[in-house]
């Protein structure tokens, strides 16, 4: 494109004409980076100071104490030490139980695609991690014109259970 335009535009003119290209294209948003989540929609984000192993560890016990099951773990942390790259602790933990899984289904069959709900743990350093989720009255709110006021509830009483265990798990 630039050639076509320098056939049409005076030598002279094409730095001019580059630098307005490079300071456009520098305005453009940046990806955010990678070593802190920040504030969305939705989701609670929780600061530590508890080793990265150490918060995954009792976010473990405190699921189990509030009665949910822990359903998947994924990360691609020790993937990635297999092919000799360092990342930072990196763990989304899938929580649920069964007793949940049948009344959403009586109420929404489409909301059960966003069953397990997530946790998520990631390591800024060796003293500094983040626990968040997304709180699952958010995550159900798509499906309350199925599920109406029962599927309401129930996410309410998920987002209680949710946050005890980020507490329980925090401290």
């Amino acid at each position: 494109m630039l050639r076509a335009l320098s056939l049409a535009l005076p030598q002279a003119a094409l730095p001019a004409l580059l630098m307005v290209v490079i300071i456009n294209l520098s305005s453009l948003p940046q990806p955010a980076g990678a070593s802190e989540l920040g504030k969305r929609k939705g989701w609670v984000i929780f600061e530590s100071e508890k080793p990265y192993e150490t918060l995954l560890q009792d976010l473990r016990a405190a699921v189990k104490a509030e009665g949910l099951v822990v359903v998947t773990q994924a990360g691609p942390t020790q993937a990635a030490a297999a092919r000799g790259i360092t990342i930072p602790g990196n763990r989304v933990v899938g929580v649920f139980n069964n007793d949940y899984a049948v009344r959403i289904l009586a109420l929404s069959t489409a909301a059960m695609i966003e069953a397990p709900l997530r946790f998520y743990v990631t390591e800024v350093d060796a003293d500094h991690t983040h626990l968040a989720y997304k709180r699952p009255s958010f995550v159900f709110a798509p499906y309350l014109n199925e599920g109406g006021g029962r599927l309401l509830r129930i996410s309410t009483d998920l987002d209680r259970r949710f946050a005890a265990i980020a507490q329980a798990a925090l401290h």
